[in-house]
């Protein structure tokens, strides 16, 4: 899931992204000295450390974390560990493995037979699979594919396009769509090397546009112009809902985790940064940037908030956020810093708003790790 540091060139320049006029990542320029980007390294080892010896003591006899039928929590778990660096033949790693081998249908999907959460689950496993051996689980992970493509909301559902469920991804075929799933979807694809222009990923950009506060030629839901902040919600689906609730006009309410899993999906599914829902979405991550809350969420959602933010800075290619206030972030560092003043004594994270199953430090630290293999410390400048 991480993108790999290239070395060995005389001069590196970092990416402008250019938002309003304003640079959201900043650069050196030729003869400047070399700056360190991110955190201590030695923070950042022992964070990730601790939290690989807590994972080693918590996981299950039958490879699985939390729950035998719960394959999202331990593919989340798996997958937190191999970008962490553990090998595939690591013997936790491979124990859990072999457990999510054991929820490959023959319908393509991974997920368990009773389960609600298919697409979550199938999206969740395709990664744990790819990161761990892309060619030998090539043939799961591309019958994982198809099975993603038909539970999409799409004509096979008897939608039109026009529709606010079309393109988007919720649990599983008779639920609602939503933003959430519909990054995982959008993420899982990318990971099986399906290419931007794709007509599955297109339909779904259609989706994730219509999820936000931004009236455009791609947004003419009722809630477009209500806040028109360039913030996300949750969905625009079955009458629209926002986890952060409503505005006083009837619209929902923009919140961090969603803004970044748009922003990102929008990214992955080929949008440039002078696109003006891209511009948009970048405006209001600087305007609310932060590490110590989920914007509009406070603490609900926190973890999953991290993890999100970590990868989706990490598509940008930014190295430091400018905020709204003129003020730069070196994002990596300040992440990790406030995940290693988080962390327990043994070694795990948990969420005391225990929404959305963070109270589960298994699922904590997964996405904890997760956002922490971003953050690997680099050099800009020369070499």
């Amino acid at each position: 899931m991480r993108k790999t540091i290239c070395h060995g060139m005389s001069i590196r320049f970092a990416l402008l992204l250019v938002v309003g006029g304003s640079l959201l990542a900043t650069n050196l320029v030729a003869g400047d000295k070399p700056s360190r980007i991110g955190p201590d390294a030695k923070l950042l080892t022992k964070t990730r450390s601790q939290a690989i010896d807590f994972l080693r003591t918590t996981q299950r006899d039958d490879g699985s974390w939390t729950a035998p039928n719960a394959p999202g929590i331990t593919a989340l778990v798996v997958s937190s560990l191999l970008e962490s660096r553990l090998p595939a033949d690591d013997p936790t790693v491979a124990r859990a493995l072999k457990h999510l081998e054991g929820f490959i249908q023959k319908d393509g999907g991974i997920y368990d037979s009773k389960s609600n959460h298919r697409n979550y689950e199938t999206c969740i496993s395709l990664m744990a699979f790819k990161a761990a051996d892309a060619k030998k689980y090539k043939p799961t992970i591309d019958k994982a594919v198809k099975f993603l493509r038909g539970l999409q909301w799409d004509e096979g559902e008897g939608l039109e396009s026009t529709d606010t469920s079309y393109g988007g991804a919720g649990y599983g075929k008779h639920q609602r769509p939503d933003l959430s799933n519909t990054q995982f979807l959008i993420e899982a694809l990318k990971k099986a090397s399906v290419k931007p222009d794709d007509p599955t990923l297109q339909k779904a950009l259609k989706f994730v546009s219509r999820a936000q506060n931004l009236e455009t030629e791609h947004n003419n839901t009722k809630f477009a112009a209500r806040v028109n902040d360039g913030g996300f919600y949750y969905t625009p689906a079955a009458g629209g809902t926002s986890q952060a609730g409503l505005t006083a006009n009837g619209g929902l309410r923009s919140y961090g985790s969603m803004t970044y899993a748009g922003l990102k999906s929008m990214i992955y599914a080929g949008l440039k940064e002078d696109d003006p829902r891209v511009k948009a979405a970048s405006n209001w991550i600087r305007k609310f940037y932060t590490v110590e809350t989920n914007p509009g969420l406070g603490p609900q959602g926190l973890y999953y908030y991290f993890h999100t933010f970590a990868k989706t800075l990490d598509a940008l290619a930014i190295n430091e956020l400018e905020d709204a206030k003129n003020v730069k972030h070196d994002w990596r560092k300040e992440l990790t810093e406030q995940l290693a003043a988080l962390q327990k004594d043994n070694g795990s994270w948990v969420n005391k708003a225990d929404r959305w199953y963070e109270g589960d430090p298994n699922l904590a630290t997964a996405y904890s790790l997760l956002a922490l293999s971003y953050c690997e410390p680099k050099n800009s400048g020369k070499e």
